[in-house]
């Protein structure tokens, strides 16, 4: 079982700013996740986790915290949970949204090295635990798994080049495009006519922690691209309304 009972923390979203919201369960455009066993073959995917347990959580309980034993990893059956690391200052960074289908705290089991960044619920989940041990026991029976990985962590490994390039050398408005484009990958639905509306309520406090921007420099990209009719917003959901510009605008 987990090391450690889910708490309540301050490091949760920051009512009427960061909060978010889903529209129920809707189909992503692109359906993706950067987990490297979620990309491993489906049938042992689904072997994986076959012995796993259930855990639930409420709004705003933490999973793990930065730094906690890495004890197992997570596949989020229902809800939706925020990747964050905040800084001394108490600054949040949003790494990612994950909802149903993610698979959360994988690197722990491989290196079994702390956690290197908190989760939260931002709405209640309920996620299925995979311990450590059990991962080890299903490799040693399966030693496929360790081939895939590797494939997997090259990949990764080019992901992460192309993030640090992002976060290098695009200016605030490429770093808003890639934050749009990420959430339209995991929670967008087309809604004909080349729209795509994020089904995840996301308020600008969040939006710029996952930009890595402040608030108010979000706000003037965000109000310039409402009038060039790159985005909009439908009841506060963002809808991109043309995905070509914004990939350009996304490009290094």
């Amino acid at each position: 079982m987990m090391s450690r009972k889910p708490t309540k923390i301050g490091l949760s979203r920051s009512p009427g700013t960061g909060s978010s919201e889903v529209i129920g369960r809707q189909q992503s455009t692109t359906p993706t996740n950067q987990s490297l066993l979620s990309r491993l073959p489906e049938r042992l995917f689904k072997s994986l986790f076959s012995r796993a347990t259930t855990v639930q959580l409420k709004t705003d309980e933490v999973l793990f915290l930065v730094g906690d034993t890495g004890d197992g990893c997570y596949r989020v059956k229902d809800g939706l949970l925020k990747v964050t690391m905040v800084s001394h200052a108490g600054n949040e960074r949003i790494l990612a949204f994950l909802g149903p289908g993610a698979i959360i705290g994988e690197m722990s089991i491989i290196d079994r090295l702390p956690r290197s960044a908190s989760v939260v619920a931002v709405r209640p989940a309920v996620l299925s635990f995979l311990s450590g041990g059990d991962f080890k026991a299903f490799a040693k029976k399966h030693p496929q798994v360790y081939e895939s990985l590797l494939t997997l962590l090259a990949a990764r490994l080019r992901e992460t080049d192309m993030t640090i390039c992002a976060g290098t050398f695009l200016p605030l408005h490429g770093r808003v495009a890639c934050t749009l484009l990420e959430l339209a990958q995991e929670f967008g639905q087309d809604v004909g006519s080349g729209r795509i509306v994020i089904h995840q309520k996301i308020g600008q406090g969040d939006l710029a922690a996952m930009a890595g921007m402040a608030r108010e420099s979000l706000n003037r990209i965000l109000n310039d691209w409402k009038r060039r009719k790159l985005v909009s917003q439908l009841s506060g959901y963002y809808c991109i309304e043309n995905k070509e510009q914004l990939q350009k605008e996304a490009e290094l």
